[in-house]
């Protein structure tokens, strides 16, 4: 079985650090998937939904990724994102505060920068309650370790 080494960073906690058999991750031309002995790459990664397979055959695992980056080098893999989240860490009542903050303030009047701002916190605020929505009620997605090695 080909497996890479996998570190998956926060702005918070180091999610995951461990071997990986198969990567999917939201670029920003579309989703990424990266396996043993990939070609080097650094990508920019976008929120959405990430999922991970740690063995050849196995579950896979999904999570809630930010914004941030990707580096593959020498079959070793290390993501930066702002937020990563099991989708059981979901707040959903934070989630929808934070999507009418940012309608509100795409109301108002803003300066270019505010205004990107705002969008970005609401594509994050759109992908949790998407995500949360998604898992709610679904088995326990994160089995065989993932999600444990915080």
């Amino acid at each position: 079985m080909a497996v890479f080494h996998l570190k998956i960073i926060s702005s918070r906690r180091v999610f995951y650090d461990g071997s990986c058999h198969c990567l999917i991750i939201p670029g920003l031309d579309g989703e990424l998937a990266i396996m043993a002995q990939h070609e080097e790459m650094i990508a920019a990664i976008r929120t959405g939904e990430m999922r991970l397979q740690t063995e050849e055959n196995g579950d896979w695992q999904a999570a809630v990724v930010g914004e941030g980056f990707c580096q593959v080098a020498h079959n070793r893999v290390t993501l930066l994102a702002d937020e990563v989240e099991l989708p059981e860490e979901l707040d959903v009542r934070r989630a929808r505060e934070a999507l009418e903050n940012a309608k509100e303030q795409m109301r108002q009047k803003q300066s270019a920068r505010e205004y990107h701002m705002t969008q970005a916190a609401m594509a994050r605020a759109l992908v949790r309650l998407k995500e949360a929505e998604r898992f709610s009620g679904a088995p326990d997605r994160r089995r065989n370790g993932f999600g444990n090695n915080r």
